[in-house]
């Protein structure tokens, strides 16, 4: 008889969520409008502090989409990118018909290298136009080097975007992941920290680009008693049943953040005395939710990432590699990288670990338990 599947990272109700949800159905607001929508963009707004604005949508891919709309990124403009991330940190851009510029990772928190980045403007600069705006991504909760990176974009007035997709509850010196630039998305995918089965949010510092996000999410459609349009628009929103949703996941916020630390800790304790796996450290300052829980495998003795995946599989546990590096796509592959091999070598060697905020005790020692029988057996 199989074991039990442990998953990756699977959605993770808190116990709220049904009420708001018979609320949008008792009042018969099941459009993509309604009071779910607002309460969830001011609980999210709530939680992040500061002076920033939220606008509810249907997806992070959305998300930036609009953002690159709202700083005026259009045919023949190019888009910094940090390479090592999924691909919808990128498809927004050549949705723009702009040209991805792909930035290598660095080791501290495998997100955007300062120093590949300032290349990659030099470069530009040198051709006579600057970047329309920089993307880095907090990969799996962990903060990127906002400070240096945001002194390098105020430099050149090159405004952020950031992909806070992975990182809702994460942050530097108590200054929340998604409130760094002048833009950041938020996702609620089934696997993020809070889902909304599928969701997402922009996150912007102007009362005004929030109230312009909101026009274009809504099909453009200009204040008239017609359908009357005059841009471009989109059918981005929220629905207010799956906003429900994110309000009872918002009030498990914390708690999903605490579990999924934990998660990391344990594996931290349980595979020190493998000199093989290492786990990546949080900087000084800095404050990771553990999205997911990941190794760094030094291959040794026929062991490797793909070994101890395909061990994982034969016991019905899920694991993937870290994400695969932009400008190594077949669909990126035409497009500028500046940097070395810090996001190949992390792609070759890295594993995440099921990290569920909702795993057992006995689902992490099988984890364990599976990886260690590995080694002894080598």
């Amino acid at each position: 008889m199989q074991n039990k599947k442990i998953w990756l990272s699977s959605p993770h109700m808190g116990g709220g969520e049904q009420k708001y949800v018979q609320e949008a159905f008792d009042s018969n607001w099941v459009a993509p409008l309604g009071p779910n929508v607002k309460g969830f963009e001011n609980d999210l707004q709530s939680y992040l502090g500061g002076d920033v604005h939220l606008t509810a949508l249907s997806s992070g891919t959305a998300a930036i989409h609009l953002a690159l709309k709202l700083l005026g990124v259009e045919q023949g403009d190019h888009v910094i990118c940090q390479s090592m991330t999924f691909s919808a940190s990128a498809n927004p851009i050549i949705y723009a018909n702009a040209t991805p510029v792909f930035v290598d990772s660095e080791r501290l928190t495998w997100n955007m290298c300062p120093d590949a980045l300032e290349k990659a403007i030099s470069a530009s600069h040198r051709k006579g136009k600057l970047p329309k705006a920089i993307i880095p991504v907090h990969l799996y909760g962990m903060p990127a080097q906002m400070t240096v990176i945001n002194e390098i974009a105020d430099h050149w007035g090159i405004p952020i975007l950031e992909d806070a997709a992975e990182a809702l509850g994460s942050h530097i010196q108590h200054r929340n992941c998604g409130t760094f630039g002048k833009f950041a998305c938020l996702s609620f995918n089934g696997n993020k920290i809070i889902t909304t089965s599928g969701g997402g949010a922009l996150v912007s510092s102007t009362r005004e680009d929030a109230n312009k996000a909101l026009f274009l999410a809504t099909q453009a459609r200009e204040d008239q008693p017609h359908y009357e349009h005059r841009e471009i628009g989109y059918n981005y929103r929220l629905s207010n049943v799956l906003a429900g949703i994110g309000r009872g996941q918002m009030e498990a916020l914390d708690a999903h953040v605490a579990a999924r630390r934990a998660n990391w800790a344990f594996y931290k304790d349980a595979l020190q005395d493998i000199s093989e796996i290492s786990m990546l450290e949080e900087p000084d300052g800095y404050f990771s939710n553990r999205w997911l829980s990941c190794i760094l495998v030094r291959p040794s003795s026929g062991l490797n990432r793909e070994t101890i995946r395909l061990a994982l599989s034969e016991e019905n546990i899920e694991s993937r590699p870290l994400w695969k590096p932009m400008h190594l796509q077949p669909i990126f592959q035409q497009y500028p990288f500046y940097g070395e091999n810090i996001a190949e070598s992390l792609f070759q060697n890295g594993l995440c670990l099921p990290s569920g905020s909702n795993l057992t005790g006995e689902d992490l020692t099988r984890v364990v338990a599976c990886i260690k029988k590995l080694y002894q057996s080598n």
